[in-house]
């Protein structure tokens, strides 16, 4: 195996690469984010490199509502996805984990986000309690650290022009089960949000 490059140019390649040079020598995520910070930031404020493909939205996708997300890179043994979410005006994620560590920042358009954490226990799988945490307004260049701690949220495009938010997590996230959360009546499901452009190794072994 070897790592899947679906963008592959010359800022992907020293973006990546500096991420994997951290992983190897930091093992704790916390250090890892913060030496990976500037090297994101650096990213968000570079025009040009993210193809207008990988920032349109689409009508069939696992989030809904037009919601895409767009693979660029993974590891080959799924300890690290970026990616690229594209979410239209005026739509919203559903609130929903990632169950990994990472960096999230916003590269078009103005989102807000959501941040929850569980009031209950945890320990039953299909009901949580959510207490909204925070609300955070982003703008280009933003960015913010996904931790435990902060792990369920819900984002929402405020701007006229579709948002456009890139992703970096410590799994390959739109192939994974993860959760969805209705604060409203507690109840949780698990879901797959999938790639649009690849499929995950599951659906390689039944076509």
């Amino acid at each position: 195996m070897s790592d899947e490059w679906v963008l592959d140019n010359e800022t992907m390649r020293v973006f990546i690469g500096a991420v994997n040079d951290i992983r190897i020598r930091e093992a704790d995520p916390q250090a890892a984010i913060a030496a990976i910070r500037p090297y994101f930031a650096e990213l968000l404020n570079t025009p040009d490199w993210l193809p207008a493909a990988y920032q349109e939205p689409a009508a069939d996708s696992g989030m809904g509502s037009g919601i895409g997300m767009w693979l660029l890179y993974r590891a080959d043994d799924g300890s690290l996805a970026f990616s690229a979410l594209v979410v239209p005006p005026g739509a919203q994620t559903p609130v929903h984990d990632h169950l990994a560590w990472g960096l999230v920042g916003l590269y078009r358009g103005e989102q807000e986000e959501d941040v929850f954490v569980r009031s209950d226990n945890g320990v039953d799988d299909h009901h949580a309690d959510l207490v909204l945490s925070r609300r955070n307004r982003l703008t280009p260049g933003d960015f913010y650290e996904l931790l435990p701690e902060n792990d369920i949220h819900r984002v929402r495009t405020t701007s006229a022009v579709t948002s456009v938010s890139l992703h970096l997590l410590s799994n390959d996230n739109g192939c994974i089960w993860r959760h969805r959360f209705d604060p409203e009546d507690g109840s949780v499901q698990p879901f797959r949000s999938g790639w649009l452009n690849v499929p995950c190794a599951d659906e390689k072994e039944t076509e």
